[in-house]
């Protein structure tokens, strides 16, 4: 089972990303992956259109977070991406669509199996449920300050 430190690159995370809305930040992360090869072309436009469905918007404590991902015949090889958003941008609630989440990173995943998946999903909300983890990945002023506070959450 791979872990987070496995599946995140620093060529994968990006800071002060901008975007005017959801669906502009879902494709800008999701470029990030095809452009490193870790995923299809077809990746993009399955995840933008997998969150108008399947909302990933989640309201954690201090720093809004939101996990887009789609189906796995759209990766190549697993990999976790993360993007810092310059101002927030808002979101729909998972598992509430009418409710709306002021989302400030994004934690784009890109997984070959659905057992990987869930157990990284779980891993995820250990970081996502810690208000201060949140805050120092959000306050993190480069890649490799992002990787190496995985390094020892996860």
């Amino acid at each position: 089972m791979l872990g987070t430190e496995e599946l995140l690159k620093e060529e994968l995370i990006v800071i002060d990303m901008k975007a005017k809305d959801s669906n502009e930040a879902i494709g800008k992360l999701a470029q990030v992956l095809y452009k490193n090869a870790f995923v299809k072309e077809s990746y993009i436009k399955a995840v933008q259109d997998r969150e108008k469905n399947f909302p990933t918007g989640l309201p954690t404590e201090g720093v809004g977070v939101a996990i887009p991902h789609t189906d796995v015949e759209h990766v190549n090889t697993p990999a976790m991406a993360i993007a810092v958003l310059e101002e927030p941008v808002t979101f729909r609630m998972m598992g509430m669509i009418e409710e709306k989440v002021k989302v400030q990173i994004l934690f784009m995943l890109a997984i070959k199996e659905s057992k990987t998946q869930i157990k990284l999903l779980q891993r995820l909300m250990n970081i996502f449920e810690d208000r201060d983890i949140l805050e120092k990945i959000h306050k993190s002023t480069t890649p490799g300050e992002i990787k190496e506070i995985f390094s020892v959450v996860v």
